[in-house]
């Protein structure tokens, strides 16, 4: 690949390098020479809205020419001070000032020096006229409704192109139609008016776009005269005239647009046929614009010559135009004279030779004036050629041919320089140059030499030339080196020499790596509407790096640099992306990488998958009762292999327009013999299948309509429904509407006893279920259901077993007793009821119980009942979930499926002690260097007897060594708190607290804390929320006279969030221990009291300072542990607060994370119950369920602060 571009890339510089040196040779400014015109204008139009207008003639020649210019073959005077001349130039401004058509003409410039004199072509100057319509007054035209008619518009002339339209005075455009045309010159002809064509403002409008004018003719009045009695007649042609005849002439330049037009009057409408006399008309002729009234072919040829007719006709008769077209053609070069160096004593050739149609005149000129007879006699003159022979200096001139005919004249000037000078090289010494690898590298040496001469070159390090295929030299001095190698590299020395001398200069070549390149992935098939990347990784010299510029294109079409406008191709660099792939982005994807020196692309080939294209040409075949062959021909495949067809009728009189697959065929198949159902009209499709998907169904076959038949089948399932004793209703699936066969379909249904010698009952029914009572209740029967309709009955049916309908048993099981299995579960047995007595299908037991008191303080308990469900023939039960230490009451029955039978008589029975769940809280109240203060709540169930509470406690410090374990044992179950002593100071300890009884002791409540320093004020708190109305114990461990810190807690906020905090003096005697009675004391009522007043009158003064935007200032006073009721709202500021956040505090993730187990009475009933887990009934409604209690785990605070909290309003 990379070889290959390599190759084009050499092909296209080498093309380059050769018609460079086809050209004629460029003699530089620093030897003498002729005139030489480069630059002239062609024809200039004095638009008004210009500023001036320029006349450009530029020359070069050695003596430096001077021009001079002719108006019109007169002699022009560039001194005019009405014109700007520039300097070193023929160059001339007209300024746009006043009236300047005196200027209009046509110029010709002549720069000329010692040596010769060059000439211009002629250069025409067009003042324009503002063209306007005539003022006129124009009579109103009156005409007979059907009579033909013209409106002329006869525009005024101006600059072209020449637009003419024709409008109302609300400038809405006159229609026009096979009646109405517009001719070529503007006019309005009617083949025959109507009266709507009455109108009083016909406008022609002139448009001259270049010159911004658009001009209006005076509004014209037509008037048509209805008449009741319309005459047809056969067409007459108005276009063109009558006058012109039968025929015209039409002269018409090659390469223009020829356009002919015939109109034709007459009523009815005439209609307008062309053709050309002995051929057919010219390819790309165009005869539908305008109606058919104008026949177009442009870029005429001279094949387009010839006789082309146009005939109009209606129903009365017809007419015809004939137009004899000539092409002709202004004169054009076949051999332009070429200008020519010559050395003294050498010979040379002018050709001069144009064609054009008529025939080209040729006329010679030299130094600008007419040569009538060569000025030397050695010269021959012909009309097309000019020879010379022994050139000599007084030779050099500049030579004019002229080739002119009726449409045009042509100028060439050419040189003839007779000089004999040294070689002068033009290219700079010590050049360097640069090539890749494998590529060729070009070495320029331009010079200019006469007489001619030879060019050697050399590697500066061997003194001899260069030699062999590899190199090779153009005529204008340049070395080509192909396919270089590194040792290519170097220094080259260029020797130039001829009869006047010789002279050399030197050039250096350095020798890069190729550019690499690879495009991945290479030839993806990718599926439509997917993503596609591609990647272009490069590698190129180093050096090169800088210029390396990579470019993507498509099937040879550039890609912008970006990608497309709609952002679907994305291009970054060496990456592109093509988002939502389409079929139309199938194609060869090309990376070209280019840098200064080289360029090299690769290419990958993307196939754009799709689902296939639907199956066509769907056709019936070999119908027969039962079958039909279905043939089709497949749709594109989208290049992906087509896997299989699905083949689907519509036919269901039930839902008609629904669509039914009925076989599948291999990919390599487009015909199948399709099974088919009587009774149906049929109607296929076929749907395609790829890798990538299903494709759109086919248009649907012709029907094919099946005769109707007996059934085939008989109906399934048949089953039994009852909802009385003695009662069946006996249901089956009715047969689709594809499986009846045929009309009238019905089901014969028999019974009878299973096991009996009767007869068999049978009655026969439309629809699918039938209701038949039995003597007994649930009886087996032998059930059997036919299909049959008018054609025949279906296959012989086979019976099934059903039963007649369910009654309710009609007698209980006796408990036979309740074994208790520990404090929560028991097993019940019981004696299963007798078949006899179910009256049905036995689906199981159901237990019920509720409990009637406590046995620990002998209060009746409010009836709850709980059903636990036991599927099957069984006589025993496990139940779970029960309340220790309680009295229970306990029945049993069975049920089927017709319902529940009588209870049981209730049994009695009492569950034993268990162990207590765990206290409520447990709380540090006071905590000192060496003493600490809790105290706890009782459990929410004790399960029996409270015997007392070993407590637990243990360091933990934060080096997380955990100290031994020491017990407590509190024997008073009254006790609500307990003083530890003996206690390290400054340390954390961790305390746990379990409730007993004589089976044991529970679950543990836990809680942290730690002791204070040396010289610390002992600490006590009241941790819980006040609650005027709830009994709680409160904290009697203050010391009189001593400073204690209370805060009041809200439970709607995050535990431990005071929202009122105060120091006070506590007087009065000390209390060792909690009374459960102490909400009766009124010092106790009192001090909840003030301490309820003084929180009103706090938050009073909080939204006072907040609505002053004023802000609380946080004291902090922290030992070892900071407290986390402060750390919470630490960085927090007056009004950031909310109350739904529920953010966990610092210091309560240990307790949080140690969450209470759930006791042993916390059985879960799944795992004794049967049947839907013992948690639903028959109908799916909750029969009943226990749940153990859990205990939210504490959020208590370690360590002791003082902070005055921002109130949140």
């Amino acid at each position: 690949m990379e070889r290959l571009l390599s190759g084009r890339g050499l092909i296209v510089s080498l093309i380059f390098f050769l018609l460079n040196f086809s050209t004629a040779v460029e003699i530089p400014l620093s030897v003498q020479q002729v005139p030489t015109i480069i630059k002239q204008s062609k024809v200039q139009v004095a638009f008004p809205f210009d500023e001036y207008f320029q006349i450009e003639c530029e020359a070069k020649g050695n003596p430096e020419p001077t021009f001079t210019w002719t108006k019109d073959d007169k002699p022009f005077d560039l001194s005019d001070a009405r014109i700007i001349v520039s300097n070193n130039s023929g160059t001339f401004k007209i300024p746009n000032e006043g009236h300047i058509s005196h200027f209009q003409g046509k110029y010709r410039c002549f720069a000329s020096n010692k040596l010769g004199v060059a000439m211009s072509e002629e250069i025409e100057f067009i003042v324009p006229s503002v063209p306007k319509f005539p003022k006129e007054k124009i009579d109103p035209l009156e005409v007979e409704e059907g009579d033909p008619t013209v409106l002329p518009c006869n525009p005024p002339t101006g600059l072209p192109p020449l637009h003419i339209y024709w409008m109302n005075i609300e400038l809405e455009h006159i229609k026009q139609d096979e009646r109405v045309y517009m001719s070529q010159k503007g006019d309005l002809y009617f083949a025959n008016v109507e009266e709507k064509d009455s109108r009083n403002d016909y406008c022609c409008f002139a448009a001259f776009p270049r010159l911004r004018t658009i001009v209006q003719k005076m509004p014209m009045k037509l008037t048509v005269n209805s008449s009741n009695s319309i005459k047809q007649r056969k067409p007459r042609l108005l276009l063109p005239p009558m006058e012109s005849g039968s025929h015209s002439s039409v002269t018409i330049l090659k390469g223009d647009t020829l356009l002919l037009e015939c109109f034709a009057e007459g009523l009815p409408t005439p209609q307008v046929d062309w053709n050309k006399l002995g051929g057919d008309l010219p390819k790309g002729t165009e005869t539908d614009d305008n109606y058919g009234k104008t026949l177009k072919i442009e870029n005429v040829s001279y094949r387009d010559k010839g006789v082309y007719r146009c005939t109009a006709n209606n129903f009365l008769g017809t007419t015809a135009h004939e137009f004899h077209v000539t092409v002709e053609e202004p004169p054009r070069w076949t051999k332009k004279p070429q200008s020519g160096v010559y050395s003294t004593g050498s010979s040379g050739i002018l050709l001069c030779e144009a064609e054009g149609e008529p025939q080209p005149t040729i006329k010679w000129r030299i130094n600008g004036s007419p040569m009538d007879n060569s000025p030397f006699a050695s010269d021959v003159v012909f009309p097309t050629e000019i020879s010379f022979t022994n050139l000599q200096p007084n030779h050099t001139a500049v030579f004019q041919c002229e080739a002119s005919n009726v449409h045009g004249t042509i100028l060439a000037n050419a040189n003839i320089d007779v000089v004999d000078v040294h070689p002068l090289i033009e290219t700079e010494d010590e050049e360097n140059y640069a090539a890749v690898v494998g590529y060729s590298a070009f070495l320029q040496c331009e010079f200019f030499a006469s007489p001619e001469a030879i060019v050697t070159w050399q590697k500066v390090d061997e003194a001899k030339p260069l030699e062999g295929r590899r190199y090779y030299i153009h005529e204008n001095g340049t070395l080509q080196i192909n396919t270089t190698i590194e040792e290519d590299a170097g220094s080259y020395s260029c020797w130039v020499e001829n009869a006047k001398g010789k002279t050399a200069v030197t050039a250096n070549l350095d020798i890069r790596n190729a550019t690499r390149l690879r495009v991945s992935p290479k030839n993806p098939r990718v599926p439509k509407s997917h993503t596609l990347e591609f990647h272009c990784e490069s590698k190129c010299d180093s050096h090169l790096k800088h210029s390396l510029k990579l470019f993507w294109s498509k099937d040879g079409e550039a890609f912008e640099i970006n990608g497309t406008e709609d952002g679907r191709v994305i291009i970054d660099g060496a990456n592109l992306t093509i988002a939502n792939v389409t079929l139309e982005d199938h194609g060869v994807y090309s990376c070209l990488a280019q840098t200064a020196l080289d360029s090299t692309a690769d290419r990958t080939h993307v196939t754009v998958l799709d689902v296939p294209d639907p199956p066509e040409n769907l056709r019936l075949s070999e119908r027969q009762n039962r079958s039909v062959r279905l043939t089709w021909e497949a749709g594109d495949d989208h290049d992906s292999d087509i896997s299989e067809y699905i083949v689907e009728f519509e036919g269901n009189k039930e839902e008609p327009g629904r669509w039914e697959e009925l076989t599948r065929v291999r990919g390599e198949e487009t015909s199948v013999m399709l099974p088919l159902a009587p009774f149906v009209r049929y109607q296929f499709r076929v749907t395609a299948v790829n890798e990538v998907g299903r494709g759109q169904p086919s248009q649907p076959s012709d029907h094919h309509e099946t005769p109707p038949a007996a059934p085939d089948k008989n109906p399934q399932n048949i089953r039994v429904q009852a909802s009385q004793p003695k009662e069946m209703i006996i249901k089956w699936e009715p047969l689709k509407s594809m499986e009846q066969n045929g009309p009238g379909l019905e089901y014969r249904v028999t019974w009878k006893p299973q096991g009996a010698s009767k007869e068999w009952e049978e009655e026969t029914v439309t629809n699918h279920t039938l209701r038949v009572m039995t003597p007994t209740v649930y009886a087996p029967y032998e059930v059997q259901v036919q299909a049959i309709n008018h054609l025949g009955s279906g296959p012989e049916p086979q019976s099934v077993t059903l039963y007649s309908g369910e009654d309710y048993p009609d007698t209980a099981p006796v408990i036979h007793g309740v074994d208790v299995i520990n404090s929560t579960l028991v097993k019940v047995t019981w004696s299963s009821i007798p078949k006899d007595r179910v009256h049905g299908r036995l689906k199981g037991y159901q237990v019920t119980w509720w409990k009637t008191k406590s046995l620990l303080d002998g209060r009746t308990h409010p009836k709850e009942v709980n059903i636990l469900r036991f599927s099957g023939q069984r006589n025993y039960g496990m139940v779970p979930s029960l309340d220790a230490f309680s009295e229970f009451h306990l029945t049993v029955l069975a049920y089927n499926s017709k319902g529940a039978g009588p209870e049981s008589e209730p049994y009695i029975f009492q569950t034993p002690e268990g162990v207590p769940e765990q206290p409520t809280f447990l709380k540090v109240i006071q905590v000192d260097k060496d003493t600490a203060t809790l105290s706890w709540g009782l459990p929410r169930k004790l399960n029996g007897n409270l015997t007392g509470y070993l407590l637990q406690y243990q360091i933990i410090n934060d080096t997380y060594e955990i100290g031994e374990l020491n017990d407590v044992n509190i024997t008073t179950p009254t006790k609500a708190s307990w003083r530890l002593s003996n206690l390290n100071a400054t340390t954390k300890y961790k305390f746990y607290l379990r409730a007993c009884t004589s089976k044991g002791c529970g679950k543990p409540v836990t809680e942290e804390s730690s002791t204070l320093g040396e010289g610390s004020k002992s600490t006590g708190k009241i941790s819980e929320g006040v609650n005027l109305t709830q009994k709680i114990h409160p904290v009697e461990v203050f010391e009189p006279g001593a400073e204690h810190i209370v805060r009041l807690l809200t439970k709607n906020w995050v535990d431990n969030n005071s929202i009122f905090e105060d120091v006070i003096e506590t007087r009065g005697r000390e209390y060792a221990g909690l009374y459960d009675d102490i909400s009766t004391q009124g010092w106790f009522i009192g001090l909840m009291c003030a301490i309820a007043l003084l929180t009103l009158i706090l938050l009073t003064i909080c939204f006072v300072k907040r609505n002053k935007g004023g802000k609380y200032s946080v004291k902090e006073k922290e030992d070892l542990h900071p407290d986390p009721e402060v750390q919470s709202v630490k960085d927090e500021t007056f009004g950031e607060y909310s109350d739904s956040d529920e953010k966990p505090l610092k210091g309560s993730l240990r307790s949080l994370h140690r969450d209470i187990q759930a006791t042993e009475s916390a059985d879960s009933l799944v795992e004794y119950g049967e049947g839907d887990h013992g948690l639903f009934n028959e109908d799916g409604s909750f029969i009943g369920a226990y749940a153990g209690s859990k205990e939210k785990g504490s959020v208590e605070s370690n360590g002791s602060s003082t902070a005055t909290f921002p109130l949140r309003a």
